[in-house]
């Protein structure tokens, strides 16, 4: 029986993957504390522009958003499209979706 090291970099996909089930169940807290322990681990294995890191970002900023926490999701916007410039072409669509949801969300504060 083969294990994953508490950092190993599947285990934080595996962390990623039980968020979205959450978050699509509505059940937001426990969303954002599934992304959060993918952003540790991603955070611990990772370079600091990897493009896992930029998701990460983004999905805990769309838990604060739809959670009503404009200010926590716009901090996480901002993070998601500094790192997509970092590790994205420019015109990536990814990064095109990300400065959107900031200007978005810079309405609502």
């Amino acid at each position: 029986q083969q294990s994953f090291s508490s950092n190993h970099p599947s285990l934080a996909m595996s962390y990623n993957n039980i968020g979205a089930v959450y978050y699509k169940m509505g059940d937001y807290p426990k969303a954002l504390s599934s992304y959060e322990k993918a952003l540790a681990i991603r955070q611990e294995s990772l370079p600091s522009h990897h493009p896992n890191l930029g998701a990460s970002y983004n999905n805990i900023g769309m838990v604060y958003e739809t959670m009503g926490n404009y200010s926590k999701a716009h901090s996480f916007y901002e993070r998601a499209v500094k790192n997509g410039q970092q590790s994205l072409p420019t015109n990536h669509p990814t990064l095109q979706q990300r400065r959107k949801k900031l200007e978005k969300i810079k309405t609502k504060l």
